[in-house]
């Protein structure tokens, strides 16, 4: 599949082609789903508590006497039915983590960039030059990509971009080597630096 590179002002200047192994892979949408659910249960922190009748403070006399009050009877002020009493039945801590393997990983995230291979712009290099958001909205809008969401790719770590694209609401900026399901499920376009493909291409384009 070839795929013209475009530089920052929206110019053609070369074409490259995108590996079949990794663009053009069968598509599963179960591995896919499998994939995205286990990111976003790794990203629960599973912190949540209440306090049990155990725990709430108070409840050391008993409220009235047993009999002859007309109420109920009651040993505590902790008890579930007493305002401030403890909870039951609520979230405690817990991990939610799930486990996936690497293979299965990989090959979600080769169907992801199957399904998005017809949306994914090349871009020859991602330098700016300095943290400007206008720079990065000129930059996207002369590559056809400032409608609906963008993921912005690239291979080298450049602060500048990043900064840039972070003021974006509709914009991610992710480098290569932490490309996930999530992310990419979630944009209409992908921007692509050159060297983002030979990231990526390093470690999706062998069945190891």
């Amino acid at each position: 599949m070839k795929v013209d590179v475009k530089n920052s002002k929206g110019a053609t200047v070369d074409s490259v082609e995108l590996p079949e192994e990794i663009f053009d892979a069968p598509v599963n949408t179960d591995l896919m789903h499998q994939a995205l659910v286990r990111q976003l249960a790794n990203a629960r922190l599973g912190t949540h508590k209440t306090k049990t009748r155990g725990e709430v403070r108070g409840g050391g006399a008993k409220p009235w006497r047993q009999k002859g009050t007309g109420r109920a009877r009651a040993g505590s002020r902790r008890s579930p039915i007493f305002v401030k009493g403890g909870k039951v039945h609520t979230p405690r801590p817990r991990d939610y983590s799930l486990n996936m393997p690497r293979k299965m990983r990989r090959a979600a995230l080769r169907s992801a960039l199957s399904v998005k291979a017809q949306n994914i712009i090349m871009l020859d290099a991602s330098s700016v030059d300095s943290p400007k958001t206008k720079a990065a909205i000129e930059m996207l809008g002369a590559l056809g990509a400032n409608e609906g969401k963008t993921l912005v790719l690239t291979g080298s770590g450049n602060e500048n971009l990043k900064k840039s694209v972070g003021n974006l609401p509709k914009a991610k900026y992710l480098h290569a080597g932490y490309l996930n399901i999530r992310d990419l499920l979630g944009s209409d376009q992908i921007v692509m630096s050159v060297d983002a493909l030979d990231v990526i291409q390093s470690y999706l384009g062998s069945e190891a």
